[in-house]
């Protein structure tokens, strides 16, 4: 693959690239794919063939122009993805042509006050911003129409294009001999999820675990608690099929809320003996946020909120009901510090400490795009995999 990568930059490194991409014109609107134009890297930017990409509800609601606020077009969406450097810009030191690599859209410049400290993995400059659609260098795009209009970024990545350019912060270079398929996996959902189950949640062998929302992220959490050890892990969801796959991948007891005829809450808090330690809540739904919370165990239940929320909705607690002992806490990208803590777990994911396959239920050519935002729609898909 190196070969093929460094003989393709003989050829187009400081040069402006013509290829495919998926561009949105509109919320809603089916993406088109069609010829574009792609910058060289400017200075502490990469340039990246991209070679696999997929489509988590992120994309989903950012295509569907859920926030009005958000909307930008035209635009290429995409953010979970990986592939091979073809040229980076001046500056870059850590990456070269042929290196195989992951974005992030959270990414570390390791230099701001966030980076240094201990307890956060934002960055100042870098950190997942989704009203952010040009350059940090020169507010500018890197991608533009045949015609010489711009076309603008995404979530600081911009996968859904055969070439993207990325800020170096936000580009993770990773073991050669991984798979950059499953690889995929790490630049969004498997990292978020289990993250939140190792990092911000710490379950411990022993601990009690609800996670409401079995999509990727969610199974995700289920992968993390599993691999800790946790002896109880409850799966909430509306979608049968997602029940199913839970309980091949670790959920111990299963919920389906349109079963019950009581709060969810009131059933976890009985099958649970009071209830669990940790909640997660994949859903983006207050309601749901709000039944994950009490599920909690009082005194020291902690409830972690992974879903994507819209604005102006706030949180569906009052104030007094913190002093039960109950926390809650929101998780970005897991806790990962992406460039200086990601790598390691990527080698970790190589070694099988993590069952990444059991994410990829579907793989389609780029060119069938909108067939994949429709399966995971239709709740049929938890990762599609684009061959690009």
């Amino acid at each position: 693959m190196n070969t093929t990568s460094n003989s393709k930059n003989m050829t187009t490194a400081g040069q402006l690239i013509s290829c495919k991409a998926a561009v949105a014109w509109g919320p809603g609107q089916p993406l088109v794919i069609e010829e574009i134009q792609v910058d060289i890297p400017q200075k502490m930017e990469v340039r990246i063939k991209i070679l696999f990409t997929s489509i988590c509800h992120t994309d989903l609601g950012a295509w569907q122009g859920k926030n009005e606020a958000q909307r930008v077009y035209p635009r290429i969406f995409g953010h979970e993805a990986s592939g091979v450097v073809e040229s980076v810009g001046e500056g870059v030191e850590d990456m070269k042509a042929g290196d195989h690599v992951v974005p992030i859209f959270n990414g570390e410049c390791g230099d701001c006050v966030f980076c240094k400290s201990k307890t956060s993995n934002l960055c100042k400059k870098f950190r997942v911003d989704p009203f952010k659609s040009v350059m940090a260098n020169d507010g500018k795009t890197r991608f533009w129409t045949k015609q010489g209009e711009p076309i603008y970024h995404f979530l600081n990545t911009s996968t859904f294009s055969e070439y993207t350019v990325i800020d170096s912060a936000c580009v993770v270079k990773i073991d050669p001999s991984a798979s950059l398929k499953t690889m995929t996996l790490l630049s969004c959902g498997v990292s978020t999820g289990l993250g939140a189950a190792w990092n911000t949640a710490d379950v411990q062998a022993g601990s009690s675990v609800a996670v409401f929302g079995l999509g990727a992220v969610g199974l995700a959490v289920v992968e993390g608690a599993r691999s800790r050890g946790a002896s109880k892990i409850i799966g909430v969801d509306i979608n049968s099929e997602k029940l199913s796959r839970g309980v091949a991948m670790g959920v111990t007891d299963i919920i389906n809320p349109l079963d019950l005829n009581k709060p969810v809450h009131e059933e976890i808090r009985e099958i649970s003996e009071g209830g669990v330690d940790f909640s997660f809540e994949c859903a983006g739904n207050l309601d749901v946020l709000r039944e994950a919370f009490l599920s909690s165990h009082e005194g020291w239940g902690l409830t972690v909120l992974l879903g994507i929320h819209q604005t102006p909705k706030t949180l569906p607690l009052h104030p007094m009901e913190l002093f039960d002992g109950r926390r809650i806490i929101g998780s970005v990208f897991g806790d990962f510090k992406g460039k200086s803590q990601l790598p390691e777990f990527a080698k970790k994911c190589m070694h099988g400490a993590v069952k990444l396959d059991d994410f990829i239920t579907h793989e389609l050519p780029f060119s069938e795009i909108n067939k994949a935002f429709q399966l995971l729609m239709d709740g049929k898909s938890l990762r599609c995999i684009l061959h690009l």
